[in-house]
């Protein structure tokens, strides 16, 4: 229930301009991850939602961490693979995704925000995250701290082709 709320907040808040949209409709709740829709000024937007099962490292205060995958049909923009840190980046931090056998580092962060450089990058760690059993995320705040977060991939696929069924 913890999780439901902090993911319905997360897009109410963190996502959605309410003066153009509606509150997001959970579309389910698969595994370790939470498929939403809405839709706003753009058209319908569908993402999934999953925060890591272990998080570590040698800090006192760290924000709401999680991992999105959001598709925005009317703009032609599928597969958008969204870090949140619950920390600064360091400037030019170097972030590391970890998917079984694949190692992604192709990515930029802004903030506590991490994304792949390009949309090439983002459909290869989607691929892997709905091959894959668990995803590691290393990264480094800008006090120098290094972090790992360890998410489960479990119900990944089933939210993945939720989003993509309502968002085609």
């Amino acid at each position: 229930m913890k999780k439901y709320l902090f993911f319905s907040l997360l897009a109410l808040f963190g996502f959605v301009n309410t003066s153009w949209a509606a509150a997001p409709q959970v579309l389910g709740e698969y595994g370790d991850w939470i498929a939403y829709y809405y839709r706003d000024s753009a058209g319908p937007v569908c993402y999934m939602a999953s925060a890591p099962k272990k998080d570590e490292g040698k800090y006192t205060q760290r924000g709401d961490i999680y991992v999105v995958v959001t598709h925005r049909p009317k703009e032609k923009s599928y597969d958008v693979v969204n870090i949140n840190a619950g920390y600064t980046y360091k400037p030019n931090a170097k972030v590391e995704i970890k998917i079984g056998a694949k190692t992604f580092t192709n990515l930029f962060t802004s903030g506590d925000k991490a994304w792949a450089v390009n949309e090439k990058t983002d459909k290869e760690i989607v691929e892997a995250m709905k091959r894959g059993s668990r995803m590691i995320i290393d990264g480094t705040s800008a006090k120098g701290t290094k972090t790992k977060d360890t998410y489960s991939l479990s119900g990944f696929s089933a939210a993945y082709k939720a989003i993509s069924n309502k968002c085609k």
